[in-house]
Order: C-alpha cells, then structure tokens, then sequence
C-alpha cells in the first residue's frame, strides 16, 4: 500500500540492503495508529465534556467579555418569564392589532350575573339601634398612610371604640414621609355626616372636652399611649385596653393601623362596614369634582352605551424603586432607582446578605407592570381601540416615555389631569390624598376595573364594587403566567390573544367572594354585611 511505504520495504518481507526488519515496522506502525488513536480521543475529549454541560446545567450562552481578555465564558440563560422584553414583543404584535377588527367586543359582553341569586347590603337590618349605655372614657386614635390606609384606620377605629363603649375623638392624620400630604380629616371626609351616620352606635366627637385635656396639661402627647399590637383581638382590647381607659379617662393609640384582627364576631364586624361604605363620605369638594369627571367619562363612552375601564397603574418611580425589578432604562434608571431606594428606604436594601433578584421577582410576578405591558394585556383580552380607559396612578416614572405606547393602543385615555381642568385641580395639588379620592370615585362607577399590582386601593375598590354592585367586575391578572407572554418576541398574534384571554376568564370575573376567617372585610364584605336576596 502506498500510504505506508515509508513503513516497510517495498520488496516484502527479507531483509535487504538498506531495509528495514518487519519486527521493527510492525512495531512503528503499531505505535503510530495508537498516536493517531490518542490525537483523535484527545479531541473528542473537550466536546464530550461540553455535551455533558448542556445536559447536567441547561443551555448556555456565549457572552463575550471585555476586549482586554480576548476570551468568552458560558453564561446561563435566564429562564423564561425573568427579562424585560415587552416593547420588542410590542414591536412585533403592533402590525396584526392594528389590523384585528374580529376582536370581540369584551367591554359589552364580559360580564354574566347569575339572575337567581344577588347579594345586597343588608347592614340597616342587622344593626341593633340600642340607646348607648354611658360611655367609658375617650379613645384618640392617629392614622397613617395613603388614603385607603387611613380608611381603614378610622373603619377599625369605630370597631374598636364600639369593643371599648368608648367615644371615638375625630381621627388625626399623621403625616407620612412617603405621601407628603398635610390633610386632615374634614379635609378628606365630610365630618358632620361621619358622626351623624354613627350616632346610634358610636359616639364620635370632633375634638377632646377641655376638662379631660385639661387632665393633661393641654397636651394629647401626655395621654397614655396604649401601642397595641397589630392585629388584636376583641379579647386584648377589653383585658389589656379597657382598664386603663376606665382609669385614665382617655388613652391614645398612635399609630392605629392594622391593630384590629380581621376576625372579630358580626356585630364588630357590621360596625367597620357601616363606617367604611356608609359614614366616610367625601368632602364636599372632593364629592363635587368626582362626580362631574364621572359624568365626563360616561359623555366619552357614548359610543360604547357609557361603559369604560379603569386602571390603577402602580408604576411610580417609589413604587418601581422598591419592587427592585429592572426594566429597559440601563445605568440611568440603575442610578435612579438606587437614589430613590436610599431615599425612602434608607439602608433596607443594603443591609448584609441580602440577595435581590430582579429576574426571580420578575418571574414571580412581582414587578409593576408598565402602562405598554397593560396596554397589551387589555388589548389582548379584546377591548378594542375604541375602549375609554381612565387610569389612575400618582406620577408616573419616566412618563413621557412609558406612557406613550399605552396612549397609542388606546388613544381614548383619560387621566385627572386630562379629564379635570388645571383651575378644577389646583385645590387638590399638593395633596396625594385627596387626589386618590377623585382616582376612586371614578374608579368605583366604571364597568370594569384592572388591577395591577395590589395594595390598598384595589383591595379598597374591589370591596366597595362587590357592596354597592353585588359583583365586582375586576380583572386581577395571574402576573406570573402574564410575563410568559411578555417573555416571548415570536409568539403569534393568535396566540397572545389566546393567553390573554385565558387569563382574563381565570380573573376574578365572578366578583362574589365570601369573605374566609383571616381574610379583610374591606374586600370582602360577605356574608358579615350583605345578604343573599332571590330575585323577583
């Protein structure tokens, strides 16, 4: 063979002049098909090990690193669901919305009640009307936090003050580092009709009587300040709380927020709904613009019977801050989120060892969504171009930019400041609880309400909807089968609609939810304060 003549001697298998031994040829050619072996093992080795990587970690991906180095490392991918990736899935979906008139027409058709049963407010029948017995002493409570915080605190308050057989003082407002508003009360609530609402089961009087505060040096601060823990029970208010009231004459509990335990017996519990939907009605400014921007959004939705949607959009530069999810605004918004993280919550997200995982809250769904990933969202479920939307938020982060896709899915949008003059709105500037109130009014009578991100609010207005309505037509998104969607730059126009549409049916369509032993009466009010009724 011609491949190994270098090996033995053409002549075969003697021993010439100048051969070479078939002992020693025998012995080359075995040595040179082992190296052969070996070179061709030594580069399979590497792939070997490469394969067995992707099978034992999952697939990688090449990322480069700086040009100094000159080399590459393998970098995990990200699971599904982890990266900010909606505006390119926007950008490839934008063309087949525009052109989908065979959207079914959601707003009209999303909602079926059943006609045999319905649940109303029945608080009238179930409160005994019992003339008060002599009172215990003066109970001061101080609220924190946003509006719906403090509609809380003072619904409790009553409840409390029924426990006790005390007579509530007008709760005082602190003011909050975070929402900055110096109202009071009568500026958020109409006082006159709050105490006569409650007066055949709270007493409720506007300020301390000169002779208790005189007690105390003129000073509410020397009035002893109880500190109960949160979420008590009836029995720790009448053990721990009542002694010291009938001793004292007054005590304080400041802060008062979350000090009552959601499960107290029915008569309590009627007593925190008859103040939350009854008594705290809105000042008489508040209730005087919220009704006219309503009126504005039903005159805006004539072509749709006066329906619209309202959205509470949770995407304020504080609240993207502490959910600590990334979206698409690299350093700028990296350096911006970390000031505003100092800022609010000094030192909490630096302490040692914590670990904060953007990718893993995104899948969790615990990221705000952002004003295009709820445009898509609504859009996908079937609300067309011609839906009137109302979305009301405290100032958005990065407006300009976030706001814009949103307005460009839905070019009917109203926020205050579109649908209220700035003459209307000057009274309110300054005053973030006062503007929410406005944001909850028109919230309360639009035909659909979405959520997005939790909190007070939307806990508030669902359980206000469920009360005056029977159903609370909200839409409440699984966020983690949400950012699936979001996730995917390919997936087909079809299929995104299906998936919203899935999740639109597994929402909280139904709106009759009876309230469970640890759960709050603020969003669920049945069965403690309405009753089934049959229909006629």
């Amino acid at each position: 063979m011609r491949g190994r003549s270098w090996l033995v001697n053409e002549g075969g298998g003697g021993t010439g002049k100048g051969g070479t031994s078939p002992i020693v040829g025998r012995v080359v050619h075995g040595a040179a098909a082992a190296a052969l072996r070996w070179r061709v093992a030594l580069l399979l080795v590497p792939l070997v090990y490469v394969a067995l990587m992707l099978v034992l970690v999952g697939w990688w991906n090449l990322e480069a690193m700086p040009a100094r180095v000159g080399v590459a490392i393998l970098k995990r991918a990200p699971p599904p669901g982890s990266v900010y990736r909606s505006p390119q899935v926007f950008r490839k979906l934008w063309p087949f919305m525009q052109s989908d008139f065979n959207h079914s027409n959601a707003l009209m058709m999303a909602w079926h009640q059943k006609t045999t049963q319905r649940w109303k407010p029945c608080l009238r029948k179930r409160l005994l009307r019992a003339e008060l017995s002599p009172s215990n002493g003066f109970l001061i409570i101080e609220a924190n936090g946003g509006l719906n915080q403090q509609r809380l605190s003072i619904s409790d308050a009553v409840a409390v003050a029924g426990i006790l057989n005390a007579t509530l003082v007008i709760p005082i407002f602190h003011f909050n580092s975070v929402w900055r508003d110096s109202s009071q009360f009568k500026d958020i609530f109409d006082e006159e009709y709050f105490i006569e609402t409650l007066k055949n089961h709270v007493r409720v009087v506007k300020e301390l009587p000169l002779d208790i505060l005189q007690r105390f040096d003129n000073n509410i601060s020397n009035i002893l300040n109880m500190r109960t823990k949160a979420l008590s029970s009836k029995a720790y208010y009448l053990q721990k709380v009542l002694p010291k009231l009938l001793e004292n004459g007054a005590v304080r509990i400041a802060p008062f927020s979350y000090r009552l335990a959601h499960s107290v017996p029915s008569s309590i519990q009627r007593l925190r709904c008859l103040t939350n939907y009854e008594a705290l009605r809105f000042s008489p400014p508040i209730r005087t613009l919220a009704e006219r921007m309503v009126d504005r959004m039903v005159k805006n939705s004539s072509s749709n019977g006066g329906k619209y949607i309202s959205v509470h959009l949770r995407f304020e530069k504080d609240m993207v801050a502490f959910s600590c999810c990334t979206y698409d605004g690299g350093q700028q918004e990296k350096t911006e989120m970390d000031k505003a993280r100092e800022r609010g919550w000094r030192g909490k997200f630096n302490k040692p060892g914590r670990v904060i995982s953007p990718e893993a809250n995104r899948r969790n769904g615990k990221c705000p969504l952002t004003p295009l990933e709820v445009g898509m969202m609504i859009r996908g479920m079937g609300f067309g171009k011609t839906t009137t939307i109302y979305v009301a938020s405290g100032k958005i982060y990065n407006a300009q930019k976030y706001m814009a896709p949103l307005r460009q899915l839905f070019p009917l949008l109203e926020t205050k400041e579109t649908l209220a003059s700035a003459d209307e709105l000057a009274p309110f500037k300054g005053h973030s609880s006062r503007l929410a109130a406005l944001d909850y009014t028109v919230c309360a009578n639009s035909e659909v309400f979405v959520t997005t991100q939790g909190g007070n609010f939307p806990h508030f207005l669902m359980g206000h909807r469920r009360y005056f309505n029977g159903h609370s037509k909200t839409i409440k998104p699984d966020k983690r089968k949400l950012v699936l969607s979001f996730d995917n730059p390919n997936i087909r126009w079809d299929r995104f609609k299906h998936h919203m549409q899935e999740i639109f049916r597994h929402s909280d369509l139904k709106g009759v939810g009876l309230r469970k032993r640890d759960a709050s009466l603020y969003s669920f009010p049945m069965p403690d304060c309405m009753c089934q009724q049959a229909e006629a």
